[in-house]
């Protein structure tokens, strides 16, 4: 009788077959022993060649495609779909549309508006703030985003550098405009979102949005005939002075609506903004990204800490935006059952500390951190699509092909970049702080600050490895470690972080030398234990014979300078350093800090409870250090 094996015989496969099977083992561990994040660097860079190469199809076929483009297809093709959810109201894509219509109708009949006139918008998280940039983006208009923080002299100086032909002011925001109407230029006309108004020679919009025409503007006056042309300015302090308007172009808005879409939101995610929209990481990857995914947004007024997971909850919100302080403020609220209990997956954002990110996943669950690296007039982004805890993205060889970038070796008491016996500058080794500079080309160009070309090249750096060579210079010290992973270390110049905004040092101190009894003030940023960035402090320097008056000073810093801007700390010396190139020493004061017990000078403390500056004392400077005191 035959045996089943003579019935079935079993194939014997090609000698080869396992020889190739350990083959595939042996490489598949070698991959993940010797280049673990392979395959996810592979996904992200495919990515990024996808939408470039369709940018590249748009333009071989000669169209000019924009964000505006898109969004306006996305209202023909999905009207009844929610666009922005604010305040428990639905404006579809077809109402957001339309009602854009009605406002660039209203200007073009009563404004001699031309393609490619500024608008500058002062206005609070508002739907009205998006219709009115759609509106005049419609119009062919530059907008300008103008911080509603910002006071008195500073904001007249945003003003009058980006030469706006109007001003447009939310409804609340008239107070600040009654504070700045007297000394604004008289050419640039005011209007206001409102129905009437009680300042003279002032504009009113309401009134007259309601009879206008929902018809499109002609395709002539909003069609872009070039990606690299300016559509808006986003005013930034860079790395020193006043807030300067970066020029953002099309090539630029559509690089940053592809963020959320590039981290792998789709149209079919709810995304919550309670970031302010002037800001790029709102504005371009916010709506910009909502529009590029054909997605809903929860646009909120201000941020609020207590709302934050009920709205995720009540709106079913699965994609958030952050900066550090953000998610450490939601951090420090009291814990809650069903912390858990909520839809969000990413969030996407940059500046959080690597303990708050622990803890947040802890407390909150499995929610994707995507954080980034990128500067708002920058020519280079980094992204960490891996979740990597601290990292503010990846490199590799591939990636530096398309986004060339290097760090240099740089001199920290000079404040510049160093440079070799043969005037080159030197690149640091893996694992050492360095500048982050990136190459200025056709396809990675730099379009500088409007109205200030010493501004623009101010930011450029010439001949750094070779003859010829142009940088774009970040301002931001970074590490690239062995694995590849970059790390932001410090920022350069007179600037520090505070409450997810750039203080500007000399704006700062120019406030607080106005004071007849200040001498000299030299402002800079020390660090607080579990908060984000650096707080202010101001080192003065009495006049001869004068008496410091606190009182003064408070009123002084909070009439003109926004919130996070007043210093929090004051020291007062008899004698400013110098450094050898004859500017204020502020290193070995930002290593003192603020400690009572270590510094003689007197200390003060701005108290918002008490409205003053008080001494600080050691008790105050324990209660400041255990969190206590909301900073």
């Amino acid at each position: 009788m035959r045996g089943w094996d003579d019935l079935n015989p079993l194939p014997v496969p090609p000698s080869w077959v396992p020889g190739a099977a350990v083959g595939i083992l042996s490489l598949h561990f070698i991959q993940k022993l010797l280049f673990p994040y392979f395959w996810a660097d592979l996904r992200y860079l495919l990515k990024v060649l996808t939408y470039g190469l369709r940018m590249e199809m748009y333009r071989l076929q000669g169209r000019v495609v924009t964000v505006l483009d898109k969004f306006v297809k996305l209202a023909e093709k999905q009207p009844h779909k929610p666009f922005l959810i604010y305040e428990g109201t639905v404006h579809t894509y077809g109402d957001v549309d339309r009602r854009s219509n009605r406002i660039a109708q209203v200007l073009l009949q009563h404004v001699s508006l031309r393609k490619g006139d500024t608008v500058a918008l002062l206005m609070e998280n508002e739907p009205d703030f998006i219709h009115v940039w759609f509106g005049l983006a419609k119009m062919g208009c530059v907008v300008a985003f103008l911080n509603f923080n910002i006071r008195f002299r500073s904001l007249l100086h945003c003003i009058s550098c980006c030469e706006p032909k109007i001003l447009v002011v939310g409804a609340g925001l008239l107070g600040t405009l009654e504070e700045i109407l007297p000394k604004l230029q008289k050419d640039v006309s005011v209007w206001i979102m409102a129905k009437d108004s009680t300042f003279p020679s002032v504009h009113t919009l309401l009134d007259k949005i309601e009879a206008a025409s929902e018809d499109p503007v002609p395709v002539n006056q909003c069609s872009a005939n070039n990606l690299k042309s300016a559509v808006l300015y986003i005013f930034t302090s860079g790395t020193t002075g006043l807030p300067k308007p970066a020029v953002i172009s099309h090539l630029q808005i559509l690089k940053g609506a592809a963020g959320l879409w590039a981290f792998g939101a789709t149209s079919e995610d709810i995304i919550y903004i309670t970031l302010p929209l002037y800001h790029s990481a709102a504005s371009l990857l916010g709506i910009g990204g909502c529009i590029e995914l054909g997605a809903t947004c929860v646009l909120k007024k201000k941020f609020s800490a207590s709302q934050f997971w009920s709205d995720c909850r009540r709106y079913n919100v699965t994609v958030i935006q952050y900066i550090g302080e953000l998610c450490r403020y939601l951090c420090n609220q009291p814990v809650k059952e069903g912390e858990k209990n909520h839809k969000v997956r990413l969030a996407v954002g940059n500046g959080v500390r690597n303990d708050v990110w622990r803890e947040f996943l802890d407390r909150f669950g499995a929610v994707k951190i995507c954080e980034f690296y990128g500067a708002t007039e920058g020519n280079i982004c980094f992204m960490n699509h891996t979740g990597k805890i601290g990292s503010v993205g990846r490199t590799n060889f591939f990636y530096k092909i398309f986004f060339p970038f290097d760090l240099i070796k740089y001199d920290f008491q000079k404040d510049e970049p160093i440079r070799n016996k043969h005037g080159w500058c030197e690149k640091v080794k893996k694992g050492e702080a360095g500048l982050l500079i990136s190459k200025v080309n056709a396809k990675n160009p730099f379009f500088g600050y409007a109205g200030n070309k010493r501004h623009t090249e101010q930011k450029l750096l010439c001949e750094v490895f070779k003859k010829g060579d142009l940088y774009f210079n970040t301002g931001d010290l970074m590490v690239q470690g062995h694995d590849n992973f970059l790390y932001f270390w410090d920022r350069t110049g007179d600037t520090f972080r505070w409450k997810g905004e750039n203080v500007a040092t000399t704006e700062v101190s120019d406030v607080i030398v106005m004071l007849d009894f200040i001498q000299e003030a030299n402002v800079y940023g020390v660090s607080v234990p579990d908060h984000e960035g650096k707080a202010g402090m101001a080192s003065l320097i009495l006049k001869h014979n004068a008496s410091l008056d606190l009182e003064q000073i408070y009123k002084q810093v909070v009439t003109h300078l926004p919130s996070y801007a007043c210093p929090l700390f004051l020291r007062i010396q008899e004698k400013m350093e110098m450094t050898e190139t004859f500017k204020q020493q502020k290193f070995r004061l930002v290593d003192e800090g603020f400690n009572p017990s270590t510094i003689t000078d007197p200390l003060y403390f701005l108290d918002n409870s008490k409205k003053a500056y008080v001494l600080l004392n050691k008790e105050l400077h324990e209660i400041i250090l255990s969190g206590k005191i909301k900073l």
